[in-house]
Parts: structure tokens; sequence; C-alpha cells
């Protein structure tokens, strides 16, 4: 019996701003962003909108009215939760009509949150195969107006449906890890933007997927032959590439120029959206399927990394027919149909925030599951 990804879907705002006009405005040279970073736009968020707006809005693409009668397990993966207590999922559960005899909660290790949601979701079922899981991955990347790692923020989500006999890809149940305690990115409470070793953040990453490859080889036998493509968590599109080429020395060039070819059509989204914290591996898993040549049966490997720092290697074969399910169309329309925002619409989006003085505030964007009033510091959404 096959488990794994039956639908997956992504959503971010409707708003972005352009590399090179935050270059400009830095007083920066351009390639620095486009080429040092591998970054082109960058996905921007109101303050209207948060999470649950985003995951809900990615999941509410994929569900059937069946689905939500059969999911018994909302869990989402987030470091950008809004209350210390409340999940996310819960609110979302009730914004999409999800049958109420379901548990939901939300899972936080950095950006690796998601993964651990993901083979959750997978053991789950795997008991209750008549059963589903919805997993949603939703974070807002922010580090400050004219910081160092103001180039690499981003925002948004993605919703994934695990099942039984899924039409997209299946699990392998292959999964290595590695754990190591170290400070290379947190946030701790009362902080509004992330502490950041940027040196020690870039080689911490690739050490531990170098590490964690090398024990994949051990466990599972395999060799980068194996795999049709490697995706990688994407904190800009430029991070995933130098891990890949980390282990450029033990393949022919033949090999490494296959699995480049690959790791591009897997940042095509990442490069327009920017960091999506606990979705990005997951929104350059959707990159590869829409602008990818992949085949069914083909296995692909996943790299999930989260600060901290915890890392998971796995990989998922992909479904027959599995090209029938893919929203394409869809995703591309999402990006290109986006508002492009000038440099003080951006830094006056960016600075705006929910007011926490308890009173009842009311708003008027009428994107669906936005906010559209604040009170007593409950926030309420659209429905």
């Amino acid at each position: 019996m096959n488990i794994g990804i039956d639908k997956i879907s992504f959503h971010v705002p409707n708003y972005y701003l352009d590399m090179t006009d935050l270059a400009h405005a830095r007083e920066t040279d351009p390639n620095k962003f486009h080429i040092g970073l591998g970054q082109d736009q960058m996905a921007i968020i109101p303050e209207t909108q948060d999470i649950v707006t985003l995951g809900a809005s990615a999941a509410a693409k994929i569900l059937t009215d069946e689905d939500k009668k059969d999911i018994d397990m909302v869990i989402v993966g987030t470091e950008s939760s809004t209350d210390f207590s409340k999940s996310a999922s819960v609110i979302i559960h009730g914004l999409l009509d999800i049958q109420p005899f379901a548990r939901s909660f939300e899972i936080k290790h950095a950006c690796y949150g998601g993964t651990a949601a993901l083979q959750q979701a997978n053991d789950y079922v795997t008991l209750h195969p008549d059963r589903k899981v919805l997993v949603i991955t939703a974070d807002i990347a922010k580090y400050g107006l004219s910081t160092g790692g103001e180039p690499t923020q981003g925002c948004g989500a993605v919703a994934i449906l695990i099942t039984s006999n899924p039409h997209l890809l299946s699990f392998n149940n292959d999964s290595v890890f590695y754990s190591e305690d170290v400070y290379d990115f947190w946030r701790p409470a009362g902080h509004d933007y992330p502490l950041v070793d940027g040196h020690m953040s870039n080689q911490v990453y690739i050490d531990s997927f170098t590490r964690i490859w090398e024990q994949n080889k051990k466990v599972n036998q395999t060799d980068s032959t194996d795999y049709a493509a490697l995706t990688f968590h994407l904190p800009y599109t430029k991070m995933g590439r130098k891990a890949l080429r980390a282990i450029f020395p033990e393949m022919t060039e033949a090999e490494q120029q296959r699995l480049e070819a690959r790791y591009d059509e897997a940042v095509v989204y990442s490069r327009q959206v920017g960091n999506l914290y606990t979705g990005s591996l997951y929104l350059g898993l959707m990159s590869l399927l829409d602008n990818g040549d992949l085949a069914a049966g083909d296995r692909i490997g996943l790299f999930s990394y989260g600060s901290g720092a915890v890392s998971e290697f796995f990989s998922m074969t992909l479904m027959d027919d599995y090209k029938k399910y893919l929203t394409i169309e869809g995703n591309q329309a999402l990006l290109a149909g986006r508002q492009q925002l000038s440099i003080e619409e951006y830094e006056e989006m960016f600075n705006k925030k929910m007011p926490t003085d308890g009173e009842t505030h009311t708003f008027s964007d009428p994107t669906n599951y936005a906010i559209n009033k604040i009170s007593g510091d409950i926030r309420y959404y659209n429905k």
C-alpha cells in the first residue's frame, strides 16, 4: 500500500517587490541579489493577512467536501505563529469546515517543522489508510528594513494532502536524520526579528547536508544515480545550489549537469517568491513537478533543514499519471497576477502591524481569509 501526497498547492499574497528595485534603494549591485542570492522577486504580505490567511487559502484550492469529511488531522508547520498558545491549525480547521472530530496542532522547529508534520501524517495514514491528513507549511520571513537579511525575506504557504493510494508521490520510508545544537538562527521571545549568524548558518546548512547525504548512502545503499532529482530547503535559491555542488566531487560531469538542470527547474517559483521557511522545500518540489523533465516511477530526494539544527533526507516516488493532477496553469497565474510594489509602498506595508491594544478595529481587505476585525486581541477572518 502506498502512502503519500495526493494533492499539493501553494499560495502567496498578491504583492511582490522586484529585487532590482530593492538593490537600487539599498545602493547595492542588483547582481548580488539576482546572481549572488538567486532571487528575482520577493513576496510581500499586508498586515491584514497572516499564516492563517496563507494556509487556509492554499488548502482551499485542493480540498473537496469529501476530503473535509475524511481528514482526521490538520497540522501546521510554522515559526510565524501569532499566538504562543492557540494554534493556527485549529483556526484553519474551522475556516475550512473540516469535520470536527479531528486533531489540530502546530509543529515548530525553524524551517524543519513542515517535514516533521509530513512524517507524522505518513505514520497516521499508514495506520488508518481510509483517512486523510492535511499538512500546511506557512510562514512569513522578515528580518527588518535595510538589514543584511532583507533580500532573503518572503512569505507563503504550501498545503499538502496525505492519503493512501496518492495521485502524485509516495513515500519510500527511507528517512535519515541529523541533529546538532547550534545557534545559527534563533528568535527568543520578545524579538520581532530573528537573530542570525549568517556565515555559520550557511556552513551548518552545507555540513548538515553532506553528513546526512553520507548517512543516506550508508543506510539506504544509494548514490546520486538513484535519484531523478534532488530538492532542497531554499532560504534563498543559491543556498541549495551550494549544498548540491558540495557533493559534486563524487559524480561524473554528466551526472553533475543532470542534477543541476533539475535543480534549476526546482527553483523557478522560489526565485519569484523568496523564503517560505517551512514551505520552501515543498514550493521547490512543486516547481520541479511543474517545470521538470520527470517521469512516473522517478525517485526524488528531499533535503529538509531547520536552523538550530535539525535536518532530514528522504525520498518519494512519482505515481503513474501524476501529470494529470498538477495545477500548472493556476500556479503560474497566481505568480503572474500579483501587483508590483514600489520601494515606498513596500516599506509602508512592511511597517504596518496589527494593533495590540485590546480595542476593536475593523479592516476592509476583501481577500479570502483576510483579517476583517480584531477585538480583544482576537483576530476575525473573512470566510
